[in-house]
């Protein structure tokens, strides 16, 4: 066995949420280690997203991370020196008739929360993306939205977290987690380490429900496929923001000279799996053509699609918080395709956690791990895609 580590804290997971919250971690004067079992930042969910983020929401906690998180990718240069790739290229919401009037609802709840966000009547939003008009009632659209590059905002964060003391370890697979009975602290195996830490942060992706299970906990967060499809470089007129279309779920944004879309698949098997699905691509692009003629003209590119995993829990919202049966086990994990989109609020709030002793100074009551242990749970609030 190599050598043993003592620490403050360990985070396990190297993606976004951990790097964010290593970070502010570290920066709040606490040691830190953080191990993760590939091979170097972004390498499991984070690196294969879609990099798209946005502040409309339906629901206020959602929609106050969301933006929060935003504003904070849109400072980094400020702040830290380092471009993350923030680029507000808007986010186009097509609304079918049916769900008008709750969008418009969620809309003034968004400005309440200082989103800024539009709504436009059909003729307006098919300027900025061409769509076919049939059973759409209006559109919202989000110019503060966009993307942020979710390699680079990984690197900035351990950099930041690194330059702060912090110990970053790839290539650390954990095996083993035991509990002190003393002290609730955590003895856990990984890459032939043993590391001693006070706490705890499961940041371990749609792995988060194994390594919480290497403890004797139970967090039911799984991976869920989600397939990106390309069309060759060439083709379109002009560059498109990430567009969807609520009442087939599909969606389109430009990628350079590509377009990228897709859907979720509503039969997807749950477990980690990054091939491409290629016969529903066939069915996507049914779906997208019906609302998005002209791309049936564009040629695909296989080479350009890829696979990458949701971190889902069973009502599709994260879980953000000290574990019940372990307070010193810090949950950050399952926010279920939004991950990136709240990264910097999540690690500032996993630092509020276990700097403080308690989440105060924003209402994560919903995000608790304690709602599974109720029949109904939280429900499903806001867009989740």
């Amino acid at each position: 066995m190599g050598e043993a580590l003592d620490t403050d804290v360990l985070v396990v997971g190297a993606g976004v949420i951990g790097a964010s919250s290593a970070c502010r971690l570290a920066r709040a004067g606490l040691r830190v280690i953080v191990v993760d079992a590939l091979g170097g930042p972004a390498e499991g969910s984070t690196g294969r997203s879609f990099a798209s983020i946005r502040g409309q929401w339906a629901d206020p906690l959602n929609i106050e991370m969301s933006w929060r998180s935003i504003r904070q990718y849109r400072s980094f240069p400020d702040d830290h020196g380092v471009d993350v790739g923030y680029r507000p290229n808007g986010y186009l919401l097509l609304v079918p008739d049916a769900a008008l009037e709750a969008q418009l609802a969620a809309v003034e709840e968004q400005r309440r929360h200082g989103v800024p966000v539009e709504v436009l009547d059909v003729a307006a939003a098919g300027r900025v993306t061409p769509f076919d008009a049939a059973g759409i009632a209006g559109a919202t659209w989000g110019p503060a939205d966009g993307v942020v590059d979710p390699h680079l905002a990984t690197s900035a964060y351990l950099d930041l977290a690194r330059a702060a003391g912090a110990q970053v370890f790839f290539r650390h697979r954990v095996a083993a987690v035991d509990r002190h009975d003393a002290t609730g602290g955590w003895d856990v195996t990984a890459g032939g380490r043993t590391v001693r830490a006070q706490h705890l942060v499961n940041a371990a992706g749609g792995w988060a429900g194994e390594l919480a299970a290497l403890a004797g906990l139970t967090v039911p967060v799984v991976h869920t496929r989600r397939n990106v499809y390309a069309t060759a470089p060439g083709g379109l007129s002009s560059t498109l923001p990430m567009t969807i279309d609520l009442g087939s779920g599909v969606f389109v944004r430009s990628e350079g000279p590509r377009l990228l879309f897709g859907a979720a698949r509503p039969d997807q098997a749950d477990g980690y799996d990054v091939t491409v699905d290629w016969p529903w691509m066939e069915a996507v692009l049914e779906l997208a053509c019906g609302r998005f003629p002209w791309l049936a003209e564009l040629p695909l590119d296989r080479a350009a699609c890829w696979a990458g995993t949701y971190e889902n829990t069973p009502d599709r919202h994260g879980v953000l918080g000290s574990d019940p049966a372990a307070p010193t086990w810090i949950n950050a994990c399952g926010f279920s395709g939004h991950g990136l989109m709240q990264a910097p609020e999540i690690g500032r709030l996993v630092a509020e956690q276990v700097v403080r002793g308690a989440i105060t100074s924003l209402d994560t009551t919903a995000l608790r791990l304690e709602r599974f242990a109720t029949a109904a749970g939280t429900g499903q609030v806001g867009l989740v895609f």
